[in-house]
C-alpha cells in the first residue's frame, strides 16, 4: 500500500513541484492550498505525513500542526514543515507545535525525497505497554488520557509522548539526546524545545513530578 502524503501550501507552483516529485517516487498525494482545507483533509484521510508551509491564508501552518496534534485519530501522522522562513524563532515555533522535522526552501528534489523517506522511517511502532501508573498519575496511550487523583488533563501530542516516555522508567534520568531520539525521532531540535514541552507538562500536572537534573536531562518521580 502506498504511503499517503498531504501537501499544504498556498503557492500552486510549490504544490505542483512537490506532487510531481513525490508521486514519481511512489507516494499517494493529497493537496490543499490553505490551512483550513489542509486540516479538513487530514481529518478525513489520516495521511502518514503532512508537509506544511508556515505562512498560509485562513490558518497558518503552526495552527494546523497544533490542531493535528490535538486529534487522537492523527496521533501517528508525522508533520514536516517546508518553509521559506529560516529564522530560529520560526523553527522553534514549528517544533513547539509538534512538528517532526523542519526544512527550509528551496530544496532539491533528491534531498526532499531523502528527507521524506527518513522521516517516514521514524514512524513509531506500537508497543505492548499502553497504560502506566506512577503514584497518583496515570497515563493511558490507547485512550490518550492523563489523570491524577481523579482529575483529567489534556496534553498536546508531543507533550503526551514525552510524559509517557519519562514515566516508562520512574526515577531514571533520561538525557536530552534520549528524549530527542524517542519523542522527536532524531529531528534537529534545540534544548529550548524540550524545555518548553516540560514547562507545559508541569503547568498541567503539577511542578513536583518531573525533576530537572542539571546538565543531564529529566526524570519522573512520585
Amino acid at each position: 500500500m502506498k504511503q499517503k502524503i498531504l501537501l499544504v501550501d498556498d503557492e500552486e507552483d510549490i504544490l505542483e513541484f512537490l506532487s510531481y516529485n513525490l508521486k514519481k517516487n511512489g507516494f499517494e498525494i493529497l493537496t490543499a492550498n490553505n490551512g483550513a482545507k489542509g486540516l479538513a483533509l487530514a481529518k478525513k484521510h489520516q495521511p502518514d505525513l503532512v508537509i506544511l508551509d508556515v505562512m498560509m491564508p485562513e490558518m497558518d501552518g503552526v495552527d494546523v500542526c497544533q490542531r493535528i496534534r490535538e486529534l487522537p485519530d492523527l496521533d501517528e501522522t508525522l508533520v514536516l514543515f517546508l518553509s521559506a522562513r529560516a529564522e530560529d524563532y520560526s523553527e522553534l515555533a514549528g517544533f513547539s507545535a509538534g512538528a517532526d522535522d523542519y526544512i527550509t526552501k528551496p530544496i532539491k528534489p533528491k534531498l526532499l525525497i531523502s528527507r521524506v523517506n527518513a522521516i517516514l522511517r521514524r514512524k513509531r511502532k506500537s508497543t505492548a505497554v499502553n497504560k502506566i501508573k506512577v503514584g497518583e498519575v496515570e497515563i493511558d496511550k490507547e485512550k490518550h488520557t492523563i489523570s491524577s487523583n481523579g482529575d483529567f488533563f489534556t496534553l498536546a501530542n508531543k507533550e503526551f509522548k514525552l510524559l509517557f516516555y519519562l514515566m516508562t522508567i520512574p526515577g531514571k534520568v533520561f538525557t536530552r539526546q534520549e528524549i530527542i531520539s524517542e519523542v522527536w525521532k532524531d529531528a534537529i531540535v534545540g534544548d529550548r524545545t524540550i524545555d518548553v514541552h516540560i514547562r507545559k507538562i508541569r503547568e498541567k500536572i503539577g511542578e513536583n513530578h518531573i525533576k530537572t537534573v542539571k546538565g543531564v536531562g529529566y526524570k519522573f518521580d512520585i
